[in-house]
């Protein structure tokens, strides 16, 4: 979430009990210095960073985050043995987005901690060949013995249950943070995320060049998925002004299909409350309705 995962989030997700993550996607290292700053003035809370690795090439990133004093990384969208080893040994916990078993399994060989498993119902860039948290999220669990995250389609308690059905020890939330109150995007996006149905994401750029991604349905969106553009890269050059200008078409807006399931902008630590409440609830309901149940 380049440029919108920042302080005034992370933190409140922090407050609130979660693992608030700074992003580096944007590449403005000096501004997210100063954002890393900025979370210590706003929270007392744990919180990391994330490592999209696409994005952020230069070596240096290592001996960023450890200046910093960051303790929790996340990397994403690139293999995970590049900055793994280094980060390890400065006495870092790394986690790593996987979209698939092979990209699990080979986290787990390079010394990951944990692993973040996105299914492609989730919002922004994906594998090519994608496969639903349903399918996925548990067939990792079965294959690893590390601590796994939940993402792609969660947003409440209800979800967060079934993934511990599944395997996974917590979930990762993108599109229902997006559209918190604390989010710094603009209403416009919240707006439409909060109308949207089930159905209205897209799935572009399959079997273009670069990443798969997935986002709301807008002009722009159906356009690409219907003649996909030589460079997926070049429908982002106006992200700033659909980010913070409130400009639908300006460029993608990476959404989750979760999207359909979110009716209110909510405070960060309403969201959180709520599906811990709603988590409780859920299990205790499925004990008391099934209690053990014996073959």
């Amino acid at each position: 979430m380049g440029w919108i995962a920042r302080a005034q989030l992370a933190a409140a997700v922090s407050n609130a009990g979660g693992m608030g993550i700074i992003e580096t996607s944007s590449g403005e290292l000096d501004t997210i210095r100063g954002e890393i700053r900025k979370m210590r003035e706003l929270t007392d809370r744990p919180f990391g960073v994330n490592i999209a690795l696409t994005y952020v090439r230069d070596p240096a990133i290592v001996q960023f985050v450890v200046d910093e004093g960051i303790r929790f990384v996340t990397t994403s969208a690139g293999d995970p043995t590049r900055y793994c080893a280094e980060l390890k040994a400065a006495g870092l916990t790394v986690f790593h987005v996987v979209p698939t078993l092979a990209g699990a399994l080979k986290a787990v060989a390079a010394g990951v901690d944990g692993l973040i498993v996105e299914g492609s119902e989730g919002g922004g860039f994906k594998n090519q060949r994608d496969v639903a948290s349903m399918v996925l999220l548990p067939l990792v669990c079965s294959k690893v013995d590390v601590p796994v995250i939940a993402a792609g389609g969660f947003c409440d308690g209800a979800t967060m249950a079934a993934a511990f059905a599944m395997g996974a020890e917590g979930i990762q939330m993108g599109t229902r943070m997006l559209s918190s109150v604390e989010s710094p995007v603009h209403d416009n996006w919240k707006n439409a995320i909060v109308d949207a149905r089930e159905t209205d994401t897209v799935f572009l750029n399959r079997g273009g060049n670069g990443p798969a991604l997935r986002a709301l349905r807008t002009a722009r969106t159906s356009r690409i998925e219907e003649q996909i553009p030589e460079s997926i890269k070049n429908e982002f050059a106006g992200v700033q002004q659909l980010y913070f200008g409130g400009d639908m078409e300006a460029a993608v807006p990476l959404t989750g299909q979760v999207c359909g399931r979110i009716d209110s902008v909510k405070t960060v630590r309403r969201i959180i409350e709520e599906t811990i409440r709603d988590f409780g609830q859920a299990v205790d309901g499925l004990a008391a309705r099934y209690g053990s149940v014996k073959a």
